[in-house]
C-alpha cells in the first residue's frame, strides 16, 4: 500500500513514459478520418480509424495552417506526429504535425479542392472576365527576369509591334516566395495604373514547379485586378488555378504575346482595307445622290416649280368661293328667320290691335295705368284714350257695368 498514486500522478507518469519513447515521439500513422471537427480557434480535432481500432488526434492551428488541402470525414490520410497522454482526461492521443492524403497526391488534391471552392464562389464565371484591349498603350509582364519566358515575350512583341512599351515586373515563379511576390507585383501595377494589360506567366514544369500559380492568394489577386490579365503558365497541356481565374488563358507565353501585341503590318493592311472600303462607299454614295438629283432635275416639279403653287391657288379660290356662298346662304336663312320673327312679333303688338280700330284708355294721374275695369274710374274723372294716330282727352259722364247699367248724375 506504500505505492498509492493519485490519478494526476499516474497520468503524469504515463505521459512521461510516452514522451520518453523514441518511437512515439515521431511516428507516422495512416487511417481514415472520422468525427472531424474544425474548432473556431483554428484547431482540428478528428479520429483516425481502421478495421481494428481508433486513435484520437488533434492538429493545432499553427501546424494545420500550412496544409494544402482540407481534411474531411472518410478521407484516407497519413499523419506524422507524436503520441502522448492528455493528463486531464487520462487518454492518449496523437498530436499531428503533418498530414498528407494516402493514395492521392497532396498537391493534386489541394488543386482540386481549391478549384472547386473558387468555382463555387464565382471566380471562374465568364461574365466576370474583363475585355482584353485590342491595342494596349503598354503591357506589364510579371515573370522571372532570368527565364526564357521574358525573352520569348520580348521577341514576339518586337517582331509584331515594337511601338507598344513593355514594363517588366520581375518575380520568383517557384518556391515559397513566389506567390507573395506575384501578388505584390499585381497589386503594385493596379495601384500605379501604369499599363493597360498584364501578362502573368512562366515556363513549363512539374506540378510542384507551377504551384505558386495554384495558390489562393494569387488567384484572388488576379480576380481582384482592375487591369485585364492574360495567364501564360507552362505548356499547352498545363492548367493552373491562375488560368481559370484570369481574363484570358494563353497556352504558352509566346501565345500570350501574340494576343497582347497586335501585329503592326496586319493593322496597316486592315487600315488600308478600311480606307479602300470608305472611298468606295463615298463614291457609291455620291453616285446615288447624283442620280437622285438628276431625277429631281427632270421632274415636272423642278422644271415647272410654279405649277404646284398655281394648283394651290386654284384650290384656295375654290374653297374661298364655297365659303362665300355658304356665308351668303347662312345670311339669307338668318334674314328669313328674323323676318318671320318680326312678323310674329308685329302680330302680337298692341299697336296692331289699335290700328284695326281698337283703343287703350289710360288714367290721367299717377303712372297713367291702363284702365281695365270700371272700378278704376268714377264720374267726372278725366281720362285719355289712345287710338292709332294719337290721344283723346275725355271726361267720364257715364259708367256701365256689364251686368247692369248705372248712370251717375252730377
Amino acid at each position: 500500500m506504500n505505492n498509492i498514486l493519485t490519478v494526476t500522478e499516474l497520468n503524469l507518469y504515463l505521459k512521461s513514459a510516452f514522451d520518453s519513447n523514441s518511437l512515439l515521439r515521431d511516428v507516422w500513422i495512416k487511417g481514415e478520418i472520422s468525427n472531424y471537427k474544425s474548432h473556431y480557434s483554428g484547431h482540428m480535432y478528428f479520429t483516425l480509424k481502421d478495421e481494428g481500432g481508433l486513435l484520437k488526434c488533434v492538429m493545432f492551428k499553427f501546424k494545420n495552417i500550412s496544409l494544402k488541402f482540407m481534411p474531411a470525414n472518410g478521407m484516407k490520410v497519413i499523419v506524422r506526429g507524436k503520441v502522448s497522454v492528455y493528463e486531464r482526461d487520462g487518454v492518449y492521443q496523437m498530436y499531428a504535425e503533418e498530414m498528407q492524403p494516402d493514395g492521392l497526391g497532396n498537391l493534386h488534391l489541394a488543386f482540386e479542392q481549391l478549384k472547386a471552392r473558387l468555382e463555387q464562389e464565382g471566380l471562374f464565371n465568364v461574365v466576370m472576365k474583363k475585355r482584353i484591349p485590342f491595342y494596349p498603350t503598354s503591357v506589364g509582364v510579371v515573370t522571372s527576369s532570368t527565364g526564357a519566358v521574358l525573352r520569348d515575350i520580348i521577341n514576339v512583341a518586337t517582331r509584331r509591334n515594337s511601338g507598344i512599351p513593355i514594363k517588366i515586373f520581375p518575380v520568383a515563379v517557384q518556391g515559397e516566395n513566389a506567390a507573395p511576390e506575384i501578388v505584390n507585383a499585381i497589386q503594385k501595377i493596379n495601384r500605379d495604373k501604369c499599363v493597360d494589360l498584364i501578362i502573368v506567366g512562366r515556363g513549363g514544369g512539374s506540378l510542384e514547379d507551377l504551384w505558386a500559380f495554384n495558390e489562393e492568394i494569387v488567384a484572388r489577386s488576379i480576380f481582384n485586378s482592375a487591369i485585364p490579365i492574360i495567364s501564360a503558365v507552362g505548356h499547352e497541356t498545363d492548367f493552373t488555378i491562375a488560368d481559370f481565374v484570369s481574363d484570358m488563358r494563353a497556352p504558352t507565353p509566346s501565345a500570350a504575346a501574340e494576343i497582347a501585341f497586335p501585329d503592326r503590318q496586319n493593322l496597316k493592311d486592315r487600315l488600308s482595307g478600311f480606307s479602300s472600303r470608305l472611298k468606295s462607299a463615298l463614291a457609291n454614295g455620291v453616285k446615288i445622290k447624283r442620280g437622285y438629283c438628276e431625277k429631281l432635275e427632270m421632274s415636272s416639279a423642278f422644271r415647272q416649280p410654279f405649277d404646284r403653287l398655281n394648283n394651290y391657288r386654284l384650290m384656295i379660290d375654290r374653297h374661298l368661293y364655297k365659303l362665300t356662298q355658304d356665308i351668303l346662304m347662312q345670311k339669307e336663312k338668318t334674314r328669313n328667320r328674323l323676318s318671320m320673327a318680326a312678323a310674329k312679333l308685329n302680330s302680337l303688338s298692341p299697336l296692331m290691335v289699335i290700328a284695326r280700330g281698337f283703343s287703350v284708355t289710360y288714367e290721367t294721374t299717377g303712372n297713367k295705368e291702363i284702365i281695365r275695369s270700371v272700378e278704376q274710374v268714377k264720374l267726372g274723372d278725366n281720362i285719355y284714350i289712345r287710338v292709332s294716330d294719337g290721344y283723346i282727352g275725355c271726361n267720364v259722364i257715364d259708367i256701365e257695368i256689364e251686368s247692369h247699367r248705372r248712370i251717375y248724375e252730377k
